[in-house]
């Protein structure tokens, strides 16, 4: 198990995450299959279960992987709890010795007018998105920047969340918040790793062009024509962690867009939910690159890190 790649994914119970777990273990992967739904797979049936649906656990997909010859670990946690957190992440050094991808596709969702929002539903989903994310990567850190010391492995980070743009904040501003600070930790930490010459280390944002099928998508409001299936994104994923840190080190980049440009993918109906539909792209065909003139100019940095303040 020593030269095993290892992935740790959060949000793997169903949907997205379940996807993309399996398709990390195809590719030869230990895959940590992390979220808070837990199960007894040997009573589950029929197997395997709807991808979708409350059936799906983390102990579920565990059992469709090792059904398959592949090798997964099902940990039970809640990102709310930086705590939980590490136990997960020391659980699975203590089982593997080591860490290579780190994917965060856990995220709770609520979609309305700030008026609408309740505070304590806007405290979840700020919990869950940008501070779950934040405990998570902090505590993967120290092992993902081993990865690059004897210049063979690299470190990654896929990070569930959108390009930054104006029109995301449409009816939705609370969870939009979220997912803009998780872009801005991508941007940010990107920064961080090329100051600190860690040329093998990368952190990528990614979403969907076209909605994808998923347990959030599972309501009536839902044309099932209009989604695609959960592979473009798995795929789209397995080409960031492959790809050279320069193209995709702090880039929040779109499934289908980063498919066709990095991949040389064209024909995108294979991914088409409903055999023969056209789903509708509902991302913006180019986004603000947030840059400014001064961008180089940083005047006088502050390192909080470095300050020192004694109480009496």
């Amino acid at each position: 198990m020593a030269n095993t790649p290892v992935a740790i994914v959060v949000g793997a119970s169903r949907g997205i995450g379940r996807q993309i777990a399996i398709d990390l273990a195809k590719k030869g992967y230990a895959v940590v299959v992390a979220g808070k739904t837990t199960s007894v797979a040997s009573k589950c049936s029929p197997f395997p279960p709807d991808p979708n649906s409350q059936k799906s656990t983390i102990n579920t997909v565990v059992r469709e992987i090792t059904d398959s010859g592949g090798e997964a670990l099902a940990a039970q946690l809640d990102v709310r709890d930086f705590q939980n957190i590490e136990s997960m992440v020391d659980q699975t050094i203590r089982k593997y010795g080591r860490l290579d991808v780190l994917v965060y596709n856990s995220g709770a969702i609520w979609w309305a007018s700030v008026q609408a929002t309740p505070m304590k539903r806007f405290q979840l989903l700020q919990r869950v998105n940008p501070e779950g994310l934040y405990g998570t990567v902090q505590a993967c850190l120290p092992h993902l920047y081993k990865n690059g010391e004897d210049g063979k492995r690299k470190g990654r980070i896929v990070v569930i969340s959108p390009p930054i743009y104006r029109r995301f904040l449409r009816g939705k501003t609370a969870y939009a918040m979220g997912k803009f600070g998780m872009s801005a930790l991508t941007m940010g930490m990107a920064i961080d790793l090329e100051r600190e010459g860690r040329t093998e280390m990368a952190i990528t944002s990614l979403w969907p062009a076209a909605a994808v099928e998923s347990a959030a998508t599972q309501n009536p409001q839902t044309n099932r024509a209009e989604l695609r299936k959960p592979t473009i994104f798995s795929d789209a994923v397995l080409a960031i962690i492959n790809s050279p840190t320069k193209d995709v080190n702090g880039r929040c980049v779109l499934d289908e867009d980063f498919l066709r440009e990095h991949e040389g993918i064209t024909d995108f109906d294979k991914y088409s939910l409903v055999p023969g539909s056209a789903p509708r792209r509902i991302m913006p065909k180019s986004f603000p690159t947030l840059r400014v003139e001064e961008e180089d100019d940083e005047g006088r940095r502050m390192d909080s890190s470095l300050l020192r303040t004694t109480k009496l």
